[in-house]
């Protein structure tokens, strides 16, 4: 198998971490698929994408033969079809009215509500933690 930056393989999931998955790419490579790169939407928990078992393909980013650490990506595999379909069916999701989705403001306001909120969420989350200690 060529292990190359930039090239698409297959691999399976072997591992699921709160920060991303351990994929197999070949019998003595593993690599990870950071949280931010298994979808175009946004993933809180990624069991809800992935399961041990699942075969994908990634996109190789990264290779540190010094580390022995490979980086990849889900979502950079995926056909550009398959990524604009998918921010699309998100947005749609999130508009009400066609017409709002071509209205930059609002588009604007509905991202910051959604990022603030998920941000508060985040933050409450960590707060919960640091009080247990």
């Amino acid at each position: 198998m060529n292990i190359e930056v930039g090239n698409i393989v297959e691999g399976k999931v072997i591992k699921i971490k709160p920060f991303g998955a351990i994929v197999l790419i070949n019998d003595n490579i593993q690599g990870l698929v950071h949280v931010s790169n298994i979808s175009t939407e946004y993933v809180q928990d990624i069991n809800k994408y992935l399961k041990i078992g699942d075969i994908v393909n990634v996109k190789i980013l990264s290779i540190d033969n010094e580390n022995n650490k490979v980086s990849l990506s889900i979502k950079d595999a995926l056909p550009s079809s398959k990524k604009t379909e998918r921010k699309f069916n998100s947005k749609k999701q999130n508009n009400n009215h066609a017409k709002e989705a071509l209205d930059p403001n609002l588009l604007f306001e509905e991202k910051f509500k959604e990022w603030l909120k998920d941000s508060n969420e985040r933050l409450a989350g960590i707060n919960k933690r640091n009080n247990r200690r």
